[in-house]
């Protein structure tokens, strides 16, 4: 649903968001145990609890867990009593979130949990991720997610949208931004190392490891009794390219400039993007598919390049746009996610804040 499609609707806003602190390894602990901790911590931040949530919606892989079903044993973590209305999609957190705006806006529920989890440590998540390839014609060839990425990134250096320095420059921009979030899993000034695969170094690519992410949507007043200032979602809408990457410009991502105009994006300046960019050359890209000018800040929590727990970190760039509008730190913000190779899909939220009072009118007596 669009933002044309959604006027005249609910108004909704996330009141609430919590993480992890995103390590390489969580091996000492289940998905449950890393998970519920966040839990708690986002239901702490609005008062609520389990009970009082209206619906929950989940997003994670069994291709990660390596179990079928892996996500109702998560569910243990949510708390099995009373029953819950609940769902689960088998992708970013962030499509999670989607779908409990969807929901809400229905009027069936008031407010949403949502919530999305990735443990990255236990196997090859380059050798997971083949398994989204084109079944017939690409995924037998075993071309790994770095592989594709870097293809990618030397289709834009041919093409003379960038060169290795701008793009060394982007990760060394992203890991020093990452030295203000606690929660990042590599802060400040990190090497940029040797190739992965040319012309991508390992500072172009993001960290392996594991997380997990929470938000709490509320609807109308409720969200202004649980949150001084909501992060409200003005538009939100998702896109996808084609599967197969040979019929494709890989330079550019006509399917997040679509999300984007179809959510509003364009509409009026944002001042703040959080970009589900893995590689720093996807950075590139969205940066010219959604018109974000250097007057912009850009992942300021550090972004992926920061912390990439799959399945969360989509999520985890809807949160840190809206902790920054909570915060004060924003007022328009643009969130996006990805998933797929090569910003195969792509989905867009624009979230506004309620205007701030400046201090001169406040205690004005007139």
């Amino acid at each position: 649903m669009t933002r044309e499609e959604a006027s005249g609707a609910r108004d909704i806003a996330v009141v609430a968001f919590a993480q992890t602190d995103h390590r390489r390894t969580s091996e000492e602990l289940s998905e449950v145990e890393m998970l519920m901790p966040v839990l708690h911590d986002v239901l702490q931040q609005t008062g609520l609890r389990t009970a009082d949530i209206g619906f929950t919606c989940s997003g994670s892989s069994d291709y990660l867990a390596g179990r079928a079903f892996s996500f109702t044993l998560a569910l243990d973590g949510v708390g099995a009593w009373p029953p819950i209305s609940e769902s689960h999609v088998e992708m970013d957190g962030a499509w999670a979130l989607y779908e409990a705006w969807t929901k809400l806006l229905t009027g069936d529920a008031d407010t949403a949990l949502v919530y999305s989890y990735g443990k990255s440590s236990p196997g090859s998540v380059r050798d997971v991720l083949t398994r989204q390839l084109d079944p017939y014609y690409v995924a037998p060839l075993w071309p790994d997610s770095v592989a594709l990425a870097a293809l990618q990134a030397q289709a834009l250096i041919d093409a003379g949208e960038t060169d290795e320095p701008a793009l060394s420059a982007v990760g060394a921009r992203s890991r020093a931004d990452a030295g203000a979030n606690s929660h990042a899993q590599l802060r400040g000034p990190v090497p940029q190392g040797d190739y992965l695969v040319r012309p991508l170094r390992t500072g172009d690519c993001p960290p392996i490891g594991d997380g997990a992410a929470a938000v709490i949507l509320a609807a109308g007043e409720r969200a202004r009794e649980l949150c001084s200032r909501p992060a409200w979602i003005r538009g939100i809408d998702h896109r996808i390219e084609a599967h197969s990457l040979g019929v494709r410009d890989l330079t550019d991502a006509p399917s997040a400039r679509l999300a984007a105009e179809r959510a509003g994006a364009f509409e009026r300046p944002v001042d703040t993007a959080e970009l589900h960019a893995p590689f720093s050359s996807q950075e590139v890209v969205l940066r010219r598919a959604l018109r974000l000018g250097d007057d912009v800040r850009v992942n300021p929590s550090g972004g992926a390049l920061a912390a990439n727990p799959i399945m969360a970190a989509g999520l985890i760039r809807i949160g840190e746009a809206a902790a920054r509008i909570h915060r004060g730190d924003s007022d328009r913000a643009l969130a996006h996610a990805t998933s797929g190779p090569c910003l195969q899909q792509n989905l867009v939220a624009v979230l506004e804040g309620d205007p701030l009072e400046s201090p001169s009118q406040e205690g004005d007596p007139r």
